[in-house]
Parts: C-alpha cells; sequence; structure tokens
C-alpha cells in the first residue's frame, strides 16, 4: 500500500527550507560589515604575549628575505664569471674566487642552503605561533561563552557557535601560521626586488613599472568580489553546521517521528545553498587567475624582449639581464601572492570579527554593586518578595506575577501546579540564570543580585527534569557535583542515591563509559546519578525538579528514598506533578498563571478544597481507575 504524503505537510516543509534560506541571507547581511581588516587588530594582544616567538620568526624573517634578494647577485656572478661571458671582467677580478669558476658555484650554493634554513626556521617559529594563538583563542572564547547567561544562547545556535570555534579558528591559525608569514616575507622581497632593479637597469625598470597598472587593476577589482564570497561561504558552511547539529542532537525524536527523509531534504539545501556560493567564489577567482597571468605573462615577456635587445647591444652583460629577470620574477610573483594572501586575510578578518562578537558578548547576569558576601556557614532562608519575571523571549507573557513566599532554611517545600504555572521559573530565578524585571530573591537576608552569581550557584544542588549527563564513566558523571571528591566520597554518594547496586553491575563498574548523555541507561538509573552528583556537592540548598514525573513505582521509590537523605537538614525545593511524591513535605506552595493561589500541608490544602484539592483527585482518582 503506497501513502500519499500531506500536502500541508510537504508545505510546511518548503517553508522550512524556505526560512532557513532567509535566515542564510540575513547572516550573510549582518556579516557583510568585515569589508576591511581592521578586526585583524583584535588579535594583536593574542599575537604579543609570545614575544621571544615574534623576535625569532622576524630575525629568520629579515633573513630569508636578504638572502632571497642576494640570490640573483649571485646568479649573476655565476653567469658573468663563471660562465666567463661577460664583457665586464673588472667585476669578475675584483671578487675573492677570480678565474676559480668553482667558487662562484660554491657561493651560490652557500646562498641557496641559507636560504633554505633561514626559511625553515621561519615556517617553524611562526606556525608554532599561529597554533598557540589558535589553541588560546579557543580557550579565552570557549570560556567566555561558559560564563554568558542562558538569554544569550535564546538567540544563538549552537551549531554555529561551534562552527566559530572550529572554522573560523581554522581560517585565524593559517592567517598567523602562515598567511603573515607570507605576507611580511613576500611585502619586504617585492619591495627589495622593485629597488634593487633600478640599479641593474632603470630603463627595464621603468617599463616593468608602466605594465605594473594592468597587473594590480584586476587584482583589486576582483578581491573585494571573491572577498564578499569567501564571507558568506562561512556564513553559509556555519549555518549548515547548525541546522546538522540540532538534527543529530535530536535523532531519536527525528527518527521516532520518521523525519529522517524531511531533516535530509533541508540539510541539503542549506549544503547546496553553501556549494553554490562557493562555486560562485571559484568561478570568480578562476576568471581572476586567468585575466591576471595574461597580464602579467604578458608584460613581463614584452620586459625581456626589450631587455634581449640590451644585451645585443652591449648596454647590459647576460648576467645583469639573468639578475634583472629574477628580480623581475620575485616582484611579479610577489604581487600573484599577495593576491592570493589578501583573500586569505579577508577571510581571516571575517572569522576574526565573528569570534570577537563572541568575545564581546557580556553577560546580563553580574553581581550589582555593593558587591556582598554570602554568610558563613550558609543557612538558606530563601525568600520571595513581589517577584515579577517575563522571560526575554517573551516579554508580554509574564511568567510571575508579584510573587511573594519564603522557603525556610532546613524545611521541605513542594512546588505544585498545572504545566506553565511558574514552577521551573522559580528554579531559573534562584540560580540566577535571569534576574526578575520587579521585587528582590533574597538568601538569608542578602539580595542574591548582589552576590556573584558562581558564589551564589556553588550553594545550591540541583536534579532537573531528565538531567542532563555527560559522556565519560558513572565516576567522571558522579564527581561532576565535586571534582576533587575522592573515589570514597564518590562511592558513598551513589550508595546514598540507590545507585551504588546497578553501578557496580555495569561492566567496569565506576569505570564504565556511559556514552553521550548516557542513553545506555534507563531514565531512573539517570536520575539516581544526577541524584548522586547533588549529594556529592553537598550544598545547603536542593532543588528537585521533577526528576519522578517519568518513571516507574520502583524507580520513583527509590528516588524519593534519596531525596530523603539528601533534603534532611537541608533547604529543599521540589517541583512534582505527582502529588504522591510530595505528601511529606512540610509546606506545599500551589501555583497557577504565575501567582500563588495557596500554601499549606496536603490536609490543609485537601480540606480548603481549590485548586489542589482538584489536581488530587484528579491524579488519585486516575490510580484508582488504572488500579482497577
Amino acid at each position: 500500500m503506497t501513502t500519499e504524503r500531506n500536502p500541508d505537510a510537504a508545505r510546511a516543509d518548503k517553508d522550512r527550507g524556505s526560512s532557513f534560506a532567509a535566515e542564510l541571507e540575513r547572516d550573510a547581511e549582518h556579516r557583510a560589515k568585515a569589508r576591511s581588516i581592521r578586526p585583524l587588530a583584535r588579535l594583536f594582544p593574542f599575537v604579543f604575549r609570545y614575544k621571544g616567538l615574534l623576535a625569532a620568526f622576524t630575525l629568520f624573517l629579515v633573513l630569508a628575505s636578504a638572502l632571497t634578494l642576494l640570490l640573483p647577485a649571485a646568479f649573476r656572478l655565476v653567469v658573468d664569471c663563471g660562465f666567463g661571458g661577460a664583457p665586464d671582467a673588472a667585476i669578475c677580478r675584483k671578487m675573492a674566487f677570480g678565474d676559480d669558476l668553482t667558487g662562484y658555484f660554491l657561493a651560490g650554493f652557500i646562498v641557496a642552503v641559507g636560504l633554505g634554513l633561514a626559511s625553515a626556521f621561519r615556517y617553524y617559529f611562526i606556525s608554532r605561533l599561529g597554533e598557540r594563538v589558535v589553541a588560546d583563542i579557543r580557550e579565552a572564547v570557549y570560556g567566555h561563552l561558559l560564563g554568558l547567561s542562558p538569554s544569550f544562547y535564546v538567540n544563538v545556535r549552537t551549531g554555529e557557535v561551534l562552527s566559530r570555534l572550529t572554522t573560523d579558528t581554522t581560517l585565524i591559525e593559517t592567517l598567523v601560521g602562515s598567511s603573515i608569514s607570507v605576507a611580511l616575507r613576500t611585502t619586504a622581497t617585492t619591495i627589495g626586488a622593485l629597488v634593487l632593479m633600478f640599479f641593474v637597469s632603470w630603463k627595464l625598470s621603468l617599463m616593468m613599472l608602466a605594465v605594473g597598472p594592468l597587473m594590480l587593476g584586476p587584482i583589486f577589482f576582483f578581491g573585494r568580489r571573491v572577498q564578499r564570497l569567501s564571507r558568506a561561504s562561512q556564513d553559509s558552511i556555519a549555518a549548515a553546521s547548525g541546522r546538522a547539529s540540532e538534527s543529530l542532537g535530536a535523532i531519536e525524536t527525528v527518527q521516532a517521528f520518521t523525519r529522517e527523509k524531511q531533516e535530509d531534504e533541508i540539510f541539503r539545501s542549506a549544503v547546496e545553498a553553501t556549494f553554490d556560493v562557493a562555486l560562485k567564489r571559484i568561478t570568480v577567482r578562476a576568471f581572476m587567475t586567468g585575466v591576471i597571468f595574461s597580464f602579467v605573462l604578458g608584460g613581463l615577456i614584452a620586459v625581456l624582449w626589450f631587455g634581449a635587445t640590451q644585451v645585443q647591444s652591449g648596454a647590459i652583460t647576460p648576467g645583469a639581464m639573468t639578475q634583472f629577470v629574477m628580480y623581475a620574477f620575485v616582484a611579479v610573483s610577489g604581487v600573484g601572492m599577495l593576491t592570493e594572501t589578501y583573500a586569505e586575510v579577508m577571510r581571516a578578518a571575517g572569522a576574526t570579527e565573528r569570534l570577537m562578537e563572541l568575545l564581546s558578548a557580556q553577560s546580563d547576569i553580574k553581581a550589582v554593586e555593593p558587591v556582598a558576601i554570602a554568610p558563613a556557614p550558609l543557612k538558606g532562608d530563601l525568600s520571595f518578595r513581589n517577584v515579577a519575571f517575563a522571560y526575554p523571549a517573551r516579554p508580554t507573557m509574564p511568567a510571575l506575577k508579584g510573587v511573594s513566599v519564603d522557603f525556610a532554611s532546613g524545611k521541605t517545600t513542594a512546588l505544585v501546579g498545572p504545566s506553565g504555572a511558574g514552577k521551573s521559573t522559580i528554579f531559573q530565578l534562584l540560580l540566577r540564570f535571569y534576574d526578575p524585571q520587579a521585587g528582590a530573591i533574597t538568601i538569608d537576608g542578602v539580595d542574591i543580585r548582589h552576590l556573584d552569581p558562581s558564589a551564589l550557584r556553588n550553594a545550591i544542588s540541583i536534579v532537573q527534569q531528565n538531567a542532563p549527563l555527560f559522556a565519560g564513566s558513572a565516576a567522571d558523571n558522579i564527581r561532576f557535583g565535586r571534582p576533587g571528591a575522592t573515589d570514597d566520597e564518590v562511592r558513598a554518594a551513589a550508595i546514598a542515591a540507590n545507585a551504588h547496586e546497578f553501578i557496580s553491575a555495569l561492566p567496569q563498574g565506576y569505570e564504565t563509559p556511559l556514552g553521550q548523555g548516557a542513553t545506555t541507561l534507563s531514565g531512573g538509573q539517570r536520575q539516581r546519578l544526577a541524584i548522586a552528583r547533588a549529594i556529592l556537592r553537598d550544598a545547603p540548598i536542593v532543588l528537585l525538579d521533577e526528576a519522578t514525573s517519568a518513571l516507574d513505582s520502583e524507580s520513583e521509590r527509590l528516588i524519593q528514598i534519596a531525596f530523603e537523605r539528601i533534603s534532611k537538614g537541608r533547604t529543599s525545593i521540589v517541583i512534582a506533578h505527582r502529588l504522591a511524591t510530595v505528601l511529606k513535605a512540610d509546606r506545599i506552595v500551589v501555583m497557577d498563571q504565575g501567582e500563588i493561589v495557596d500554601q499549606g500541608t496536603h490536609g490543609e490544602l485537601l480540606a480548603r478544597g481549590g485548586l489542589y484539592a482538584h489536581l488530587a483527585e484528579l491524579q488519585f482518582s486516575a490510580g484508582r481507575d488504572a488500579a482497577e
């Protein structure tokens, strides 16, 4: 039986592809502002950290450039004196080798070897500097990204950020480790060659300068076009990487909804957009290469013709003509290399700007002056006073509306209510991922806005719904709560979380690799690992975010026991849709549509009726029906 695809679904996929293309276009327009090399100045602090490497590179750069310019002079002596074909024997008589043919070739060989060694050391030091600078940039950008608040990532896709950390830093590595070296060496040798050409033959030099504009014109005309297309290609690659990261990060969802074909089509459209931009760049660059080669070779042949007539007339020696041709080749090839380097420099300028945008992004969560220090030891008394908050992405939809509530030290408070009531927002604000637009939140009487965010979060342990686990061993994931913990402390935390038994049954016990996201473990096992992580953190405040909402009864029972252990003597706040898990809470706070509508014990709330009693009736009656 064949199934006809829903036209609406096809139209939706097409719209998604179109919106993706529009996103590429908007991103390209945004990046188009990088039209100069000025962003590269932001790399100076990273480069000048290593003055020794920079000095060594400069020394061998100067030496290599000097030997490059000396080589044509050495060849002139080889031709005029070594082959004995020069009419001006005075130059040869002044040389130490006299009529010794071998001496001139030996001198040329020594210059060539010296040039090779100088070039090798120049390459080593600049390549090492480039690798070091890129490593520092990657570390700086990643460290900065870790400190940005969650609001930054609302409008920035993780895949694009990763693309900047990889693709863009690779471009900078090419620039610092290769292109800059080539550009500096080529500039020095080109200028030196042009100057020395006048000493050899001013007539030939003027002729070379006359055809120079014919060579440089196409370079600058096509160079800007190549630069724009190169930047667009970088943006397309970043966007395609972002799309792939999203789909592969949710591969189970993609496959569960049989969306492989549609996601593949969307990614293909992104890759094809990247290919189209790259093809335009290749076409322009190929045309530029053809035009430049034609102009350069044509002009060079004209100069060689005039030089040949000068040799025939005796105005210059064959060796001098050889020297001039070599200088002309150095100058012309230098211009060509500068053209190639210019395109790479401009690509790196765009990449630098993209990376510096990340480094320039500022977290909106900082300690407000005057900075306070949390009391020690911290009791964990929490208080919300008239707190109002709306997420930046939904500024017109309040998540909390004038909430006032206290969470007493050493007590367990449960937050219940329908989805969207504002329960998780309480946790977001307590962890200071966001700041409220109105009101204040205090811990032991200190406004948390005046505390360093890291110091505040160090006082909190959290077990999230579907708690994220990381690639690594079971022990690594538990030790994530406190990196310096010993093996015994890790094991004790696992025992307290009722996780020791299943961890010990793993092939390598606590050292068993769990893979990305620990998807080989059941939901209950992952949650118990997360609780062990929170137990190991040993913080005075514990947040449990719907940790049992999707678990079987046995897993729920084990997690409930573990939570009772971790919450003992601590300020504990638990969010739960299953009201059976919060019956032992010291106090239950009922929320609805961003407001607190009731609070009390389980018995008090049932007696008063209202929303809690309604939710309890729905859940417990559903449980009785299922049992029957």
